[in-house]
């Protein structure tokens, strides 16, 4: 989907550990420092030689690796280079993490019809919508009665990653929490909250608005209950840009680690818009597929008889943490963030430029500031909301700046579990390192009739097996780089230096 504030592209690039090279004596950075004056070692890792060129707008992006030609600049300095240490979610699949990317694996469809309110009369009746949720453990019953689903998912979420980073509250109450912060964005924030209270303005009057009204509805409240619940005293606010929400706030959330302005930052993006207003809404901007008979159907990215996007909710969650931070405190390294970058198309609220330049010339000053060549990327999870405009738009981008595509899975995770909107960049996020730890890339289900124009392999409907080099996570309305390195290639490196 476009943003209704105006188009801008996102993405996450994620990298495994290094494949075999051309033989260039250049500089290249394998794992968690450099490899230059380094021999081969028995892993076979041979240092590469790439240029990634400065790119304003949609300028051309030529890798070349020759003896003469300069190594990408990737950050040396250990308390500037960014790292994952935890993930956590919830999701139309659950709150594990495992179970979430199995279902994936699968093919299953998270997409149904609507049960959390008498959806009968809508003209779109299913959504990605979460079911049996339970924050037990997480949120105390008084609050958890209070909260708006939005804050709930964003605790859940939150909570579970800072467990996954071994940053549980015994380890936290040890270390400098003024060092910490939390940036959880949201595209739609308390929007049951916000409903509610209108509704009791006009039927009731202002003296039955409940007090927490403001508190409950504004969009960083997820980031301040999360810093409240945990005594995080970093950098904390949030960050609204619709479907980009969550990689906006990656990409901001890194630079304050590299300002040194915190060691560690909670980051990503929440919602929970499957409500009368936010369904309404979105049918009331002819954005959403009409499937109602065949709702598993109905998100097909790519598709010629794709119809429009389908609702989706959840949150999705990662610690982000100085490389040097965390190697003292033993902290297991699942990713690498890279670099970013953030555009706008300038075009229209809602329909992307056609040729893709907004996300093209984001794409390559991301790549430009995270030193990686086009030619390391070979996955892409895409936007691919299913929507007629987006999803072509989106492939040219991609072809401008990848010109050999012949590498490249792309796939499009909201196909099975939908457009999460201020969620979608964290849950896709957590997809794509997945993608990567398991060597296994996710297909993009309802692929029946692909359009002519998408010559990139989708990965229709069923998994493959695949070497993930870099990949590359992106929604349209920002960018993100993010290299994976495996625990075991960690220690090594430590013992080595």
């Amino acid at each position: 989907m476009a943003s209704i504030a105006g188009t801008c592209s996102s993405d996450v690039i994620f990298r495994s550990k290094e494949r075999g090279g051309n033989g260039s004596s250049l500089v290249h950075y394998s794992g968690l420092r450099p490899v230059e004056n380094m021999q081969l070692d028995a892993a076979g890792i041979r240092p590469n030689g790439f240029l990634s060129a400065s790119a304003p707008k949609c300028r051309k992006i030529r890798a070349i690796a020759t003896p003469t030609i300069s190594a990408p600049k990737r950050r040396k300095d250990p308390k500037k280079r960014v790292v994952i240490t935890g993930m956590g979610l919830v999701s139309v699949f659950g709150n594990d993490i495992d179970t979430f990317y199995n279902k994936l694996l699968e093919g299953e469809s998270g997409i149904s019809l609507i049960d959390k309110f008498d959806a009968s009369s809508f003209s779109v009746r299913f959504a990605g919508q979460i079911r049996d949720f339970s924050s037990e453990g997480y949120i105390d019953g008084k609050n958890d009665r209070r909260l708006d689903d939005c804050w709930r998912y964003c605790l859940v979420a939150g909570k579970r990653a800072l467990e996954d980073a071994n940053l549980g509250p015994q380890v936290l109450e040890t270390m400098d929490r003024t060092r910490t912060g939390v940036l959880v964005g949201t595209g739609m924030g308390g929007l049951t909250v916000f409903s509610t209270g209108v509704e009791s303005l006009i039927q009731k009057g202002y003296k039955k608005i409940t007090p927490f009204f403001i508190p409950y509805s504004i969009t960083n409240m997820g980031s301040a209950l999360l810093a409240i619940d945990t005594g995080l005293m970093g950098p904390n606010y949030s960050i609204s840009t619709a479907c980009a929400t969550a990689n906006y706030c990656f990409y901001a959330a890194a630079n304050h680690i590299r300002r040194g302005e915190a060691d560690i930052m909670v980051v990503g993006g929440t919602e929970a818009a499957v409500i009368p207003t936010g369904v309404g809404g979105f049918i009331a901007c002819r954005a959403l597929s009409q499937r109602n008979e065949d709702p598993k159907k109905a998100s097909r990215p790519w598709d010629k008889d794709r119809d429009g996007f389908v609702m989706g909710e959840g949150a999705g969650v990662l610690i982000m943490e100085s490389l040097d931070h965390a190697i003292k405190r033993g902290a297991n390294i699942i990713a690498e963030y890279l670099g970013g970058a953030v555009t706008c198309d300038a075009h229209h609220m809602t329909d992307p430029r056609s040729d893709g330049l907004g996300v093209s010339s984001c794409i390559s000053k991301s790549l430009e500031d995270a030193g990686v060549s086009p030619e390391e990327v070979n996955y892409i999870n895409a936007h691919a909301t299913s929507t007629l405009a987006g999803d072509l738009a989106e492939v040219n981008a991609i072809k401008k700046v990848f010109r050999d595509t012949s590498e490249i899975k792309m796939n499009g995770t909201k196909s099975m579990i939908g457009h999460g909107l201020g969620a979608a960049g964290g849950l896709e996020a957590i997809a794509t390192i997945k993608a990567i730890t398991t060597g296994w890339v996710h297909p993009t289900i309802n692929q029946d009739n692909l359009e002519p124009a998408v010559t990139i392999d989708t990965v229709p409907n069923v998994k493959k097996k695949h070497e993930v080099n870099v990949g590359m996570c992106f929604n349209s309305p920002s960018l993100c780089l993010i290299r994976v390195i495996s625990f075991f290639f960690f220690c090594r490196t430590l013992k080595n230096q």
